[in-house]
């Protein structure tokens, strides 16, 4: 006879908080493993498609682990010299936030708030923790580059396994098929949300480079990488990409230039991320609007920084193995999907799919 389901759901609850402990104790390793992860699966249709074309698969994997490599470090560098960059151009504007500071005193004071009001409003409004907020932001995506030899190590057994998971993937099938369908899932799901991101991080990456352009903003290029990589944060990546150059217009221009940016950014993000992205994306991983947001709160908890940029992946890989590995379970992905349901479009069985296929190949 089986346990209440009372029960069940009480064991189950402890048991998540558990895990979740085991997971926040070894973030730093959890994290920079799992980021490894997705980029072998962002890199597996290259390799895919030189092998297709003829290439050894040793060759093929080797030139996928150059090209991620080279990704990674690349952004490393990007992030360690943007860091460099503002934080030498900050202490330049002290002197013009003290001004501006002035000149709020002195409009406030004319509508009549009391000295003690704005002293104490003005203690909670300091440059220097905007920035410094900031700056820990992009330090702590910073460090998870710091052990570039664990990541790069990680990759290298991944990549290498990758090469033939297809086919050990396909003979599991035949023993757990609701499982390898669910890893199929996950990676396929992945990969298009890789896409989808990307392809429109760097649309509004570029929009935003070309406006900070127009209107002499310090530093352009940084804020467009900012834009690239909140573009993976949901819901809010907009406001963490807005506000750096939105206070440097301010800082350097005034409150004129302040306000096109923020109007700029907004316009741009209520077209391509409010209205396109969001329904792409959904119709892509199977997340709905909400479970993104809460999937960004959690993984953030958990992982910091790089919890809220891996969270769709991470809540992908979760739905994957409690969710849709079980068939008593599939019911609750149809509730929590944000795109078409699975009963409008059955997936292929991964035994069913051609060799080298997307879905084949959801891990290493």
């Amino acid at each position: 006879m089986g346990l209440p389901r009372g029960v069940v759901v009480l064991l189950g609850t402890g048991a998540a908080v558990l895990t979740a402990a085991g997971v926040r104790s070894f973030a730093e390793i959890i994290g920079p493993t799992f980021l490894a992860l997705v980029l072998t699966i962002a890199v597996s249709p290259l390799r895919r498609l030189l092998i297709r074309r003829g290439m050894r698969v040793w060759l093929a994997a080797l030139i996928a682990l150059v090209v991620v490599n080279a990704f990674l470090l690349a952004v490393a560098a990007a992030l360690a010299l943007s860091l460099a960059k503002l934080a030498g151009l900050l202490p330049a504007y002290q002197d013009k936030f003290a001004e501006l500071v002035a000149d709020v005193r002195g409009w406030l004071a004319d509508h009549g708030i009391g000295q003690e009001q704005l002293e104490a409003a003005l203690q909670k409004f300091d440059l220097g923790k905007l920035f410094d907020l900031l700056q820990s932001w992009l330090g702590g995506l910073l460090g998870v580059f710091g052990d570039l030899a664990f990541i790069i190590a990680v990759l290298f057994f991944m990549g290498i396994d990758a090469a033939h998971f297809p086919d050990r993937l396909r003979e599991a099938a035949r023993a757990r098929p609701d499982v390898t369908s669910a890893l199929s899932g996950f990676a396929r799901s992945t990969t298009r949300y890789l896409i989808v991101s990307t392809v429109f991080g760097l649309i509004v990456a570029l929009f935003d480079v070309g406006v900070l352009y127009l209107l002499d903003i310090p530093l352009p290029w940084l804020w467009g990488l900012v834009a690239l990589i909140t573009n993976y944060i949901p819901n809010i990546g907009f406001f963490i990409g807005v506000i750096p150059p939105a206070l440097l217009g301010l800082l350097d221009s005034g409150w004129a230039t302040m306000l096109w940016v923020i109007l700029a950014y907004s316009v741009i993000n209520f077209i391509i991320q409010s209205l396109i992205q969001p329904k792409v994306v959904g119709d892509a991983v199977g997340l709905s609007t909400t479970l993104t947001f809460l999937s960004l709160v959690f993984w953030a908890w958990l992982l910091g920084p790089l919890g809220a940029v891996l969270a769709i992946p991470l809540s992908l890989l979760v739905k994957a193995l409690l969710l849709d590995a079980d068939r008593s379970t599939r019911w609750i992905s149809d509730l929590i999907s944000g795109g078409q349901l699975p009963g409008d479009a059955p997936p292929a069985k991964p035994a069913e799919l051609p060799p080298g296929d997307v879905a084949a190949e959801p891990v290493g």
